[in-house]
């Protein structure tokens, strides 16, 4: 299908430039971030290998390094590292959570000086021609600090946040160091309990992972047309950040100076955010293009204090505004996730879009938003990624059905019966998708088993027949008999095929795993398909879940008081995991996903024609 063929022209184009890239790289640097917090940024020899990086870092930092890995996204770094890029950030962090109270700290030698970090005070990782704006931004952050101008705490939030200011001292870059998020080991803010790496506030996204978040979405708003300000990924090293356990002195001259990995967003002047005025007067197109991003990167955090509002004129009135969308931390979830649309209920969101919007869809490619994000970020681990895909083959296909974006953001949230969580249409789509994956494997196993069995018989009457000519003493029944009735297993499961594509009478057997449809609500056979997609795209949803958490993460019938730190984590079901198929396996996963996803538009499309029907006749009708 395309999804397949685009998909492979893509990895091989693209793929082919990475190992370009990696025959001619030689002399790499990279930034080393423990689990703590600290950076080191060390230069690469061809000589390197994983042991190696973690003993400068060693030498260097006085940390601790036995029974710790280098990890780069989603992969352990071993002795090859020559999968990393110039200026990638890489994490050290302990092996499935051990503590290792033995492990000697070394104490600073002479090659210490030599180890030093020498990067500047502001350096972009994995610089490109995408991040030519914040270079120069940077460049004026960086005068203004020779003069001595600091940046300043921002006091609201749960994370630890920073205004960087120009040479007048106005406001230009916020930076928001990875290790001082909600949770992350140096929060300022009091909100810590986990290590980097671990679940954050959203169970699927990682503490110490929303900063390369906020530059995806950055680099996914093509020609800026979400107006998503400009953002990067940086190494920076001030005074000015947050360490816990560290006793600073009061005085400049007295405190140290700590490098630190964090995203970098230019600064916007607005006058105020979406949640102080109303919002019947936003420009439509604003809230439309904005909506467009939020679904393709399924953005869990889109409330009205991530929408900066600000007066186009001097005098301007309501309808003179710029929308700015910022705070995207949360999105690209690595499982499927349950929204947060501030705009689903606004009255833009329910007029169609326009035809500018509807050509900007249609040009979207998850399979190079895909290829964009691991060149631009290559610490992105893939079950983003293929969320990513999901939700923007899902936003293309309901457009070109004509949904708009109220009805789009409503098929991928989720609603509550009683005090139960069940899934968005999107996320039925997505189960039904997978058990169609595994039922083809089942039925691929089945063969590759017949096939087995099949040449064991030959080899058997092979066998058998040396053994007659041999000893001329096996009676002719004991042989399988050359010109006799005996079916071909293979034909047998050819004419299974059939049948379990006609009839309804060969099911696969009932199954326990997690995707598998509970008792209450028997999983549809293939010729039921498109009864069982009407179902859902008409929101007859009756899926039960068991221990099903409400949406602010406790678990039904239970107190939220007394709870630590580590159980009043945000948290939300799991119903869809798209991480652990293989390549193959994601391939027909996607050509299921899309089919299926025709036909719960089409479904859904003929049955709002006849309860607009239904409408028609029960007004019109009188007795």
């Amino acid at each position: 299908m395309a999804v397949a063929a685009s998909k492979g022209l893509f990895n091989s184009e693209f793929h082919g430039n990475k190992m370009m890239e990696r025959k001619s790289s030689g002399r790499r640097r990279v930034f080393v971030q423990t689990e703590t917090g600290s950076v080191l940024g060390i230069e690469l020899d061809r000589s390197d290998n994983a042991h190696t990086v973690k003993r400068k870092l060693q030498i260097a930092l006085n940390v601790p390094i036995e029974e710790r890995s280098l990890i780069f996204g989603d992969v352990v770094l071993k002795n090859d590292l020559s999968t990393v890029r110039n200026d990638s950030p890489l994490l050290l962090t302990k092996n499935f959570m051990h503590r290792s109270s033995s492990t000697p700290c070394l104490s600073p030698t002479g090659k210490d000086v030599q180890q030093r970090d020498q990067s500047g005070p502001i350096e972009i990782l994995v610089c490109s021609d995408h991040f030519s704006r914040i270079r120069k931004l940077v460049r004026k952050i960086v005068e203004a600090m020779k003069f001595g101008i600091d940046p300043i705490p921002v006091c609201g939030g749960l994370g630890g946040a920073y205004y960087f200011r120009d040479c007048q001292g106005e406001n230009c870059a916020i930076v928001k160091p990875t290790d001082e998020e909600p949770y992350a080991p140096n929060n300022p803010k009091g909100f810590i309990g986990k290590a980097l790496g671990q679940p954050g506030l959203k169970r699927s996204v990682r503490v110490g992972e929303t900063g390369f978040r906020e530059v995806a979405a950055y680099l996914l708003d093509y020609d800026h047309f979400a107006n998503v300000p400009s953002t990067a990924l940086v190494k920076v090293t001030h005074s000015i950040f947050n360490v816990n356990g560290e006793v600073n002195g009061t005085k400049q001259q007295e405190r140290k100076e700590f490098s630190k990995i964090a995203s970098l967003q230019q600064f916007i002047p607005h006058d105020f955010d979406a949640s102080d005025y109303g919002t019947s007067s936003f420009p439509v197109a604003a809230v439309h293009k904005i909506g467009i991003l939020d679904i393709r990167i399924l953005n869990t955090d889109r409330h009205a204090g991530n929408l900066l509002v600000r007066k186009i004129d001097g005098g301007g009135g309501l309808d003179q505004v710029e929308l700015v969308p910022i705070d995207h931390g949360l999105c690209l979830p690595e499982n499927l996730e349950d929204p947060y649309f501030e705009w689903i209920h606004w009255p833009q969101a329910s007029i169609p879009f326009s035809e500018d919007e509807l050509e900007y869809i249609s040009h979207l490619d998850p399979f190079r938003d895909s290829e964009l994000l691991r060149m631009e970020l290559p610490m992105i681990r893939e079950a983003c990624l293929r969320v990513l895909v999901v939700c923007t083959i899902f936003l293309k296909e309901a457009a070109i059905s004509g949904l708009c974006l109220a009805e789009i953001g409503e098929m991928m949230s989720r609603e509550f019966r009683g005090q139960q969580e069940e899934p968005s249409e999107l996320e039925f789509i997505c189960i039904e998708a997978r058990r169609l994956l595994e039922e083809r494997n089942m039925l691929s196993d089945n063969v590759r088993a017949v096939e087995n069995e099949f040449q064991f018989e030959i080899d058997c009457e092979e066998e058998s027949d040396i053994t007659c000519n041999l000893e001329k003493k096996l009676a002719p029944q004991a042989c399988w008999p050359l010109g006799g009735n005996i079916q071909n297993p293979l034909s047998k499961v050819e004419e299974n095929v059939e049948e379990w594509t006609e009839e309804d009478g060969n099911i696969i057997p009932p199954r326990s795993d997690e995707y598998a449809f509970t008792a209450q609500e028997k999983a549809p056979t293939v010729p039921r398909l498109s009864m069982s997609m009407k179902n859902v795209s008409i929101g007859d949803k009756s899926w039960k879940h068991e221990n099903v958490m409400q949406k602010n993460g406790y678990l039904s019938g239970t107190s939220s008081g007394n709870r630590s730190v580590n159980e009043q984590l945000a948290g939300s079901t799991r119903f869809v995991k798209l991480a652990d198929m293989s390549e193959e396996e994601w391939v027909q996963y996607l050509e299921n996903f899309q089919h299926l996803v025709y036909l719960a538009f089409s479904n859904r499309k003929s049955g709002s024609v006849g309860q607009r029907q239904r409408q028609r006749l029960g007004t019109s009708c009188q007795f």
